[in-house]
């Protein structure tokens, strides 16, 4: 059986800048298995999924308990390297903070991400110094539990548009510093699909750099080309999914008809997902 500590090991060791590990991120144990069953080599939560999931709104407004429930069930239902979003760690404190990583280690978690923009929305991050304290809490937390976690450092700068435009990049990557100092293992920066901002970052960054998949992103081998290590799709893959929700049901109701319901899944491939 593999351990928790070769899980983490492995996890670690899909971060090649040039051949990046791809996450798309899930909500539930059956979006993890699908991903799994899709190719996946990790599997990583978005906190907004498993928020809007749960029926809460993302940045700030779920608990860390459920969070940290709806980690154990996706840990529970794959065999592969699970990584989960805390946003700011659930805390308000860095010993908060650590208080939350040794509950998340217990899930069976090999990785998490924490962010510098404090929940609720506040457009100003958290003092860098402060910052990188809750990081080493975390760091601290995963070391005293035997856990070679990765921790990928968030910051927000280009996300809530911090500062002037042309500081941004700047400010990114002395954040992006500290936190390596502090004791992250990455260092994700969402926010901006510029070619240029994301190849300064990753090669100055001693650290793999993780950047955001979307629709205007540069693409899995462009972004590879550029020197990055993760890419994330967030909430993505639930926002596919909730429209089509929302395309079948007004189809319905306004019309009548069932055709948004052709493309589905059957009720035996879904169903089988759980027949382990």
């Amino acid at each position: 059986m593999t351990t928790q500590h070769d899980k983490a090991k492995l996890f670690t060791d899909l971060h090649r800048p040039g051949d990046p590990l791809v996450l798309a991120n899930v909500w539930d144990a059956a979006s993890a298995r699908l991903v799994a069953a899709a190719g996946a080599r990790a599997i990583a939560t978005a906190s907004a999924s498993v928020c809007w999931t749960l029926g809460a709104k993302d940045g700030g407004g779920l608990d860390r308990d459920r969070a940290l429930a709806q980690t154990a069930l996706i840990t529970g239902a794959v065999d592969l390297p699970v990584t989960a979003d805390l946003e700011d760690g659930f805390a308000e404190t860095a010993a908060g903070v650590g208080e939350t990583i040794t509950a998340l280690l217990a899930t069976g978690a090999v990785g998490v991400n924490l962010e510098d923009g404090p929940a609720g929305g506040a457009r100003e991050l958290r003092p860098v110094a402060e910052q990188a304290e809750r990081i080493a809490a975390a760091r601290a937390a995963a070391d005293a539990a035997d856990v070679p976690l990765f921790i990928n450092a968030r910051t927000d700068v280009f996300l809530r548009g911090v500062g002037e435009p042309e500081s941004r990049l700047d400010a990114a990557l002395a954040r992006g510093l500290a936190y390596v100092d502090a004791g992250a293992s990455g260092v994700f920066v969402p926010g901006t699909a510029d070619p240029a901002v994301i190849a300064v970052l990753a090669e100055a960054l001693p650290v793999p750099l993780n950047v955001s998949g979307h629709a205007a992103a540069p693409g899995v081998a462009e972004l590879a080309a550029l020197g990055v290590g993760r890419i994330s799709l967030g909430p993505g893959l639930a926002e596919v999914a909730y429209a089509a929700v929302r395309r079948a049901a007004r189809e319905v109701y306004a019309d009548g008809t069932f055709g948004g319901l052709a493309d589905g899944l059957s009720y035996p491939e879904l169903n089988g997902l759980f027949q382990d």
